[in-house]
């Protein structure tokens, strides 16, 4: 398919009822293909748009339109989301739940294949803490992740990567993976105050439309969304051996420590 108009949106997922949540809610951060901020960068609750929509192509317009982008719906579009939650569950927890059976014995909390999937074990030997969506406070977020998957990209193209096959596509993404990447860093730069120079991001304020940190995880969500698509390999990538159902968390390279020194 040929896309005139694509779009990157980064999304950090606030519970099902984060309406009201002062510290976490949903939050959309939109590039296009030139890494560039278009529209406004928001921050609420999906929940009724997700109710909302009859169709991805529907969800896709009503997400543009909550961060004022502008488009020409006469040509081809197509959105690529980041989201930073859990996008599966692990075969082992699945197993258990379908079909009640036992993993065997259970050792370590990160090596627990109940609370852990693969990425989340390759995560932690490379330094790394991901949360789980069942001994951790995220299930209402990981259930809303895929929710969306299931009603507007519920086709697998490869391992991490859902879509519906013409207006969404989708990956997981984890912001606090970048935070020692250099270039995810040297992508965000342009979205700080007094960006210029060698100042440590960490120390610098973002602009005002990332006002809280929900739109800068976003922000950090949508580059990884970019980086997929124009310098996948800037990013780690699953091997053969990964169940697809478990899904993927693209991470950039740089941010991880090497096996020797996790």
């Amino acid at each position: 398919m040929k896309d005139s108009q694509k779009f990157y949106v980064g999304w950090d997922v606030g519970g099902w009822n984060c309406d009201r949540n002062p510290a976490s809610r949903d939050a959309l951060v939109i590039l296009d293909s030139a890494r560039e901020l278009v529209g406004v960068p928001w921050r609420g609750n999906l929940r009724n748009t997700l109710n909302e929509a009859t169709s991805s192509k529907i969800l896709a317009i009503k997400i543009l339109e909550l961060c004022q982008v502008k488009i020409d719906l006469e040509n081809s579009f197509r959105l690529l989301f980041a989201i930073d939650t859990p996008l599966g569950f692990s075969k082992a927890f699945t197993d258990l739940i379908v079909s009640r059976v036992a993993a065997g014995q259970i050792l370590s909390s990160s090596a627990n294949p109940y609370l852990h999937r693969e990425t989340e074990r390759f995560l932690f030997e490379r330094g790394l803490s991901p949360l789980s969506p069942i001994k951790d406070m995220i299930g209402s977020q990981a259930t809303k992740g895929i929710h969306f998957l299931a009603r507007f990209a519920p086709d697998l193209a490869s391992c991490g990567l859902w879509t519906d096959g013409r207006y969404i596509q989708a990956i997981e993404a984890y912001p606090s993976a970048c935070k020692r990447s250099a270039c995810i860093s040297n992508m965000r730069r342009p979205f700080y105050e007094n960006s210029g120079g060698s100042v440590p991001i960490e120390k610098l304020k973002a602009r005002r439309e990332f006002y809280h940190v929900d739109l800068e995880d976003a922000l950090t969500c949508a580059l990884v969304g970019w980086s997929f698509e124009s310098q996948p390999d800037l990013l780690v990538h699953p091997t053969p051996a990964i169940d697809q159902s478990e899904g993927w968390i693209f991470v950039p390279c740089d941010g991880l420590r090497s096996l020797e020194h996790a």
